[in-house]
């Protein structure tokens, strides 16, 4: 996730991160890399100053969680919440689910999201 969300390196993360198979549980993206690797390209030209900070990481088996906090911009001081489960293949990512929930600016509790 660093080399594609903070330090923008999709040619390496094409080669390194991802396997031959890749399914998509986003619902609007397609299975395969390629709509990955577009969709952080995209995200890199609109919102250069993205942030993201991994608050915690898990691993069970062949599933991987990251629980991040994402900003798109310096001046964006609320940002999401994001987690993404991987199963990996091989040490490669091979499946993508996703949770992504806006910060809100105020909370029933003090606890925070992170």
């Amino acid at each position: 996730m660093e080399l594609l969300e903070k330090h923008h390196d999709l040619e390496t993360a094409e080669r390194e991160c991802f396997g031959e198979t890749y399914i998509q549980h986003t619902p609007w993206l397609p299975d395969g890399k390629d709509a990955v690797l577009e969709l952080f390209a995209k995200r890199v030209k609109e919102n250069p100053d993205k942030t993201i900070e991994i608050k915690r990481a898990a691993a069970d088996g062949d599933l991987v969680w990251i629980h991040l906090h994402s900003k798109n911009a310096a001046d964006d001081p609320l940002g999401h919440a994001v987690v993404n489960i991987f199963r990996m293949e091989d040490g490669k990512f091979a499946e993508h689910w996703n949770v992504v929930q806006a910060v809100p600016e105020e909370s029933a509790n003090d606890n925070t999201m992170f």
